[in-house]
């Protein structure tokens, strides 16, 4: 077995771990900070409680997103976990919609070391040592301790159904790494961590998704868009949208049955006509193929359909890959 297939095993079925010290992390404070994401997010912010967590996608006054993110509540407090290097530029867009109302946007990112932790054995680990209550939710927060640390325990499906972020201050992450030490846990290196986030379908902000793109194209409509919600910002269009029945194109997972993985950016063509763009790609451990992320056109984005391309024969999956 392979290095990368061996990592991936280990995030899937094992106990793989990876340092994403670095990861934008928001943190809202202040009476009205419910109030004011739910405005400004597709999801629903209000039905959460504390210990329960989101997906949602920013949008701006067009309904085109700005940030596709991951939002936890905590008693008082919410976070917004997304992918590193946004929170320059995320906190401003939405401090500009703030008037009178009290909230404050802190930037956490430099503050908390976060370790990504997944796998079947590191669910059972950490039922074991968090003291606390492990998040069963599908996206879920609980504060306790591990390893003597007080730690934020994330819960996400990033790599694979039982992921987990470990949060806690920079200053104690040494404390965090022995406790993974002592666990067996397996080392991955971004590789394996991007190979399995592709295996789940997870897309990454300002990869997979840019703001050239309307939320529904991303098709992941059950877990980060409320249909049912109040007014936010860009809902008309998104409304719209909805009632129309469709889009365009789709974020979808697009198998190759050459050897050759396609680079982000590669437009997929039939007969010189457009019909798909690589958007993230990898070698699949679990599919033995190569894998990509890529918004299909409409007509040729169900499941099963075949693609004959320059990079080989390619195939629309569902993913995750089970």
């Amino acid at each position: 077995m392979s290095e990368l297939a061996t990592q991936c095993q280990a995030l899937r079925s094992g106990i793989g771990y990876c340092d994403l010290t670095g990861r934008t992390q928001i943190e809202l404070i202040g009476a009205d900070r419910v109030k004011v994401l739910h405005g400004l997010c597709t999801n629903d912010i209000k039905r959460l409680v504390p210990g329960g967590g989101c997906e949602a996608f920013l949008t701006n006054v067009q309904g085109k997103t700005t940030g596709y993110v991951n939002v936890f509540c905590l008693e008082s407090s919410l976070i917004i976990d997304t992918n590193p290097g946004l929170a320059e530029e995320m906190i401003p867009a939405l401090d500009k919609y703030v008037i009178r109302e009290d909230v404050k946007f802190v930037d956490r990112s430099n503050d908390w070391a976060e370790f990504l932790v997944s796998g079947t054995a590191a669910e059972q680990s950490l039922q074991s040592d968090f003291i606390g209550s492990v998040p069963s939710p599908r996206v879920g927060v609980s504060m306790g301790t591990l390893s003597g640390v007080e730690v934020q325990l994330r819960r996400l499906p990033y790599v694979s159904s039982e992921s987990f972020f470990v949060c806690c201050d920079v200053s104690q992450e040494a404390s965090i790494r022995t406790w993974l030490q002592r666990a067996n846990a397996v080392e991955c290196g971004c590789e394996a961590v991007n190979a399995s986030r592709i295996e789940m379908g997870v897309p990454v902000y300002g990869q997979d998704v840019t703001i050239d793109n309307l939320p529904q194209e991303i098709a992941r409509d059950q877990y980060a868009i409320s249909f049912t919600k109040g007014c936010y910002l860009g809902q008309e269009t998104v409304a719209r949208i909805d009632a129309l029945g469709h889009v365009n194109r789709r974020l979808l997972g697009l198998r190759f049955c050459g050897e050759t993985v396609p680079p982000p950016g590669a437009t997929i063509t039939v007969e010189g006509k457009p019909i798909a763009q690589v958007t993230s790609s990898c070698f699949s451990p679990r599919l033995d193929a190569p894998l990509a992320l890529a918004f299909v056109r409409r007509g040729n984005d169900k499941p099963g359909t075949k693609i004959l391309t320059d990079f080989g024969d390619a195939e629309v999956v569902a993913l995750p890959i089970e």
